[in-house]
């Protein structure tokens, strides 16, 4: 029997509100938890309406965790005079946490409506290729500004990579950390993911991408295996004849993109399907700020790019490449082509509001494998 699986990428503006002001000095307002509780709530009852009207698929919710990031890097500035700081690995486990706490929250609005579904975190951790280039040549910028100077002092000092992004309205350099963004290869907890699914349950997985990790190779000496690990740890055991390596992660400092690694879920669940004889349809929605992808963005002959085949989609990607920039719509048309390379059905950039539009081909982007 033939079943709807829908992935929904939620961005991080899902839990915290994106664009407040201060009604009386017009600064910006970083959202406090109440606020961040309140816009989450606000988006698992928009979710909620779409799993009534929808009742008999199964549902995946994944999401980014930039603003939760950024706001645990600059608690751990404040307080580098007496604690230590977090590595990304860490703060991507935090945020998984704390986030999927959040967002299982929807169990109760669908309750509520009679709908007695298990909404289930996984803190997940997501592999990377150690040879990854970005690995080589950062590509991610995060945590606060900083002048030429003090971006000087943190490489002295902390050992950070930094590069400059911009200027500010008086013309002075800003400059930013820069981390790894390599791409996920595969997804560590899936089997746990794939179980929850099976059960009827709503996974919320891969959040913030996942956490970081590459695999060890051991070192051989003494006639043992060693796998030397972050932050000073080990594993060992005796080296035997013929004996494969074990296979032992380990965190790195780096940021995956969500995205990317909600595409990979889908695309591995798909085959795990297929291998165990299910026929099984999955569309991947990614939930943006903006109402589609467009053409030539924010400029005078800017248009709606409603639907899309994947040859369309990938013309445009490769032809156009200024229409889609990193760090926003480049990602997630990226996502989108290997999601329906590599075996979806159908995917969408919209607003979640807007989702049951988009489906009708009145908001959002559609784009279909053929």
């Amino acid at each position: 029997m033939k079943k709807n699986l829908r992935i929904f990428s939620l961005g991080g503006n899902e839990v915290s509100p994106m664009g407040l002001k201060d009604p009386k000095t017009g600064r910006s307002i970083n959202p406090d938890i109440d606020l961040q509780w309140q816009r989450t709530i606000e988006t698992c009852r928009m979710i909620a309406n779409i799993i009534e009207k929808h009742p008999d698929d199964l549902y995946v919710l994944t999401h980014g965790n930039g603003p939760q990031v950024g706001n645990i890097l600059l608690r751990a500035e404040y307080a580098r005079p007496i604690l230590f700081p977090l590595p990304l690995d860490i703060c991507g486990a935090d945020t998984q946490g704390a986030m999927g706490y959040m967002l299982a929250q929807l169990a109760n609005e669908l309750r509520l409506r009679g709908i007695d579904k298990v909404v289930a975190e996984t803190v997940t951790q997501t592999l990377v290729n150690a040879d990854d280039p970005d690995f080589k040549n950062p590509s991610k910028y995060i945590g606060s500004q900083y002048s030429r100077q003090e971006a000087q002092e943190r490489r002295e000092k902390d050992g950070w990579r930094t590069k400059l992004y911009g200027t500010d309205s008086e013309g002075n350099e800003i400059w930013r950390r820069v981390v790894p963004s390599p791409d996920p290869i595969d997804i560590i907890e899936l089997p746990i993911v794939e179980n929850q699914i099976l059960a009827g349950m709503i996974p919320i997985t891969v959040g913030g991408g996942g956490i970081p990790i590459v695999e060890v190779k051991p070192e051989i000496k003494d006639g043992q295996e060693i796998y030397h690990c972050s932050h000073g740890v080990t594993f060992d055991r005796p080296l035997k004849p013929g004996q494969k390596p074990a296979r032992i992660y380990s965190g790195v400092e780096a940021v995956i993109d969500k995205d990317l690694a909600s595409a990979l879920l889908g695309v591995k669940l798909i085959e795990r399907a297929r291998a165990r004889g299910q026929e099984l349809e999955v569309t991947l929605s990614i939930f943006t700020a903006e109402d589609g992808a467009k053409y030539h963005y924010k400029k005078p002959d800017q248009r709606d790019l409603r639907r899309l085949t994947l040859k369309e989609a990938k013309e445009l990607y490769e032809k156009s490449p200024e229409d889609f920039p990193a760090g926003s719509m480049g990602p997630k048309m990226k996502a989108i082509l290997r999601f329906l390379e590599g075996g979806g059905r159908t995917a969408y950039i919209t607003k979640t509001s807007l989702y049951e539009k988009t489906l009708a081909g009145e908001a959002g982007t559609t784009v279909v494998r053929e």
